[in-house]
């Protein structure tokens, strides 16, 4: 996933500025620890760390956030190969190896830390694609697939600020509600599991109508970069906020992926 997300005009599809081509730096954030195998946050038992979204499935009633596995990546691939994409990404074409390299730098850069018999995981990243939840389960999760969210945890003076992004390619699916549940799916499961207090979004300043989305979620402006031409927009998670967002978001169910899958009878890829 090459991570440089794009301004379609749309209030589904969040802009970003272009960003210089590879993974992200791996930095430590403290907050962003294994699960136990009761589900709760906090130190891992086991004796191997994982990605701490890398089993879990968030719910909604128009969206099923799902892990970024390599059964996406075709998908993702040709949706690349849009010159429309390419040109709001500020992105170049990668060829399908480089986006399972991609993939798999994703699913596998993270720093760990052993203290005794606990394993700590470190990601800066969380990354959910997100599916058509009338279609999967069901359908292949490959042709249920509508877009992508992110939530990148690289501020090292605040670990507890996470920069939020939404990106609905499915052009059929714009405007249709879409991109803001996945956006609040995402945001209540950063507060939730991964400690977050405050959001962060940068969108593309001609992109009138995403702009207008984060605000109606509470999101307020604060700042304008003229060099990027985006406009970053700010939410502070006070106890009203948290409430609200919970509010909004009672719906969510928190699974399994692994056991879904199991259930459908899909093997991991």
């Amino acid at each position: 996933m090459q991570g440089y997300w794009c301004d379609l005009g749309d209030p589904d599809t969040e802009s970003r500025r272009a960003l210089p081509k590879g993974p992200r730096p791996t930095l430590p954030h403290p907050l962003a620890l294994a699960e136990t195998r009761s589900g709760a946050l906090g130190l891992s038992l086991s004796s191997e760390a994982m990605k701490i979204n890398q089993d879990t499935v968030l719910r909604g009633k128009k969206v099923t956030l799902v892990p970024y596995t390599a059964a996406h990546v075709l998908r993702y691939h040709e949706w690349m190969q849009s010159e429309e994409l390419q040109r709001l990404t500020a992105s170049e074409p990668l060829s399908l190896e480089q986006e399972y390299e991609m993939q798999r730098s994703w699913q596998n850069d993270a720093d760990t830390h052993s203290e005794g018999a606990a394993t700590f995981l470190f990601s800066p990243e969380c990354t959910f694609i997100v599916l058509d939840a009338g279609c999967w389960p069901g359908q292949a999760e490959e042709n249920s697939m509508v877009g992508d969210v992110n939530l990148f945890l690289t501020n090292t003076e605040d670990p507890t600020l996470g920069e939020i992004e939404i990106m609905i390619a499915e052009p059929s699916y714009r405007g249709r509600g879409f991109g803001k549940e996945a956006t609040l799916l995402m945001m209540a499961y950063g507060v939730r599991n991964l400690g977050i207090t405050k959001f962060e979004a940068k969108i593309g300043q001609e992109n009138e109508a995403s702009i207008c989305m984060f605000k109606k979620l509470h999101f307020k402006e604060v700042a304008v970069n003229s060099v990027f031409q985006e406009v970053t927009l700010r939410l502070d998670v006070s106890d009203q906020e948290r409430r609200w967002l919970l509010e909004q978001t009672n719906h969510m169910e928190e699974k399994s992926y692994a056991e879904l899958k199991q259930a459908a009878g899909v093997l991991d890829t």
